[in-house]
């Protein structure tokens, strides 16, 4: 090595092994959780400090009875309605209600959806009127509604059905067109004819969406009971709110839209239990 040069750079790579692992850095563990701490008690503590500040805001007069009833006034008015039988008959009417609504949305926006996903024919007549009727407001259909059905069941339903097929058309044909052209070439290959296809390949590929869209169909149907109810109702979680608002029982108000949630919770568990079911083959990530 010549008098006065430096010496060259070395080649060899950095020894990586005295990098610090961030995992390390952190005090929680790989999944994010807190030592110690069960998920379940973690995703609680945002309600119940809730109901502390409503709570204590109503008892000190900060929050008026008037203005909304306290978390105590409302548990008790839970109870009565519940003991004589008025909030489980309303729950009842309310949930044939959108069941109905749901199974012929369903059936209706399912149905088009694989009519135009399946053929190019079928979507030159079927997606353009559907992408131009999701367009119009669904809520202001309710005069027109009324003036066709009437006033008793079949607007409510009629309402609700038109609420949740548009959710469930956009989601299963866009899972039908979604699906990988190199497994129906696959297919194709393995000698699967069209409806060979279909049954094995596209429908299943299409079922994620399909998932997706009953989800949000579900969530779209408890809005509409919420305004098919204000339709001359004589029964259902709707009807007890009218005459809760009639005579300003705020309490009884929110009883009914806790129940309108505990039931949209409880759908939207249904329709997880369906996907982790139906879904066992597609690996999601989860969180960390």
């Amino acid at each position: 090595m010549a008098v006065g040069h430096a010496p060259p750079p070395s080649t060899l790579p950095p020894d990586i092994s005295a990098i610090p692992d961030i995992e390390s850095l952190t005090p929680s563990s790989r999944s994010g959780r807190l030592p110690g701490v069960p998920r379940w008690l973690r995703r609680t503590v945002g309600p119940l400090l809730l109901l502390l500040v409503w709570q204590v805001s109503s008892a000190t007069g900060v929050l008026a009875p008037e203005v909304l009833a306290s978390p105590g006034t409302i548990a008790r008015s839970a109870a009565a309605l519940v003991a004589d039988g008025t909030l489980p008959t309303a729950m009842g009417v309310s949930l044939r209600r959108v069941a109905a609504g749901l199974l012929i949305g369903g059936a209706i926006g399912v149905t088009l959806a694989l009519l135009s996903g399946l053929s190019r024919l079928g979507e030159d007549l079927v997606d353009a009127t559907v992408q131009m009727l999701r367009t119009v407001p669904w809520v202001g259909l309710i005069p027109l509604l009324i003036i066709w059905l009437g006033i008793g069941e079949a607007p409510k339903v009629a309402l609700i059905a038109l609420g949740t097929a548009f959710h469930l058309y956009l989601n299963v044909y866009a899972g039908i067109r979604g699906v990988d052209a190199q497994l129906v070439e696959a297919g194709q290959s393995l000698g699967l004819g069209r409806w060979g296809l279909v049954r094995h390949v596209v429908l299943p590929g299409a079922l994620p969406g399909a998932m997706t869209g009953l989800r949000y169909a579900l969530a779209t149907a408890w809005l509409a009971l919420v305004f098919g109810e204000s339709i001359n109702a004589d029964a259902g979680i709707g009807f007890l709110m009218n005459q809760a608002r009639e005579f300003f029982r705020t309490d009884v108000i929110v009883v009914c839209l806790v129940v309108y949630a505990f039931l949209g919770l409880l759908a939207d568990a249904v329709v997880r239990t369906l996907e982790r079911l139906l879904l066992q083959w597609r690996p999601t990530f989860t969180g960390q």
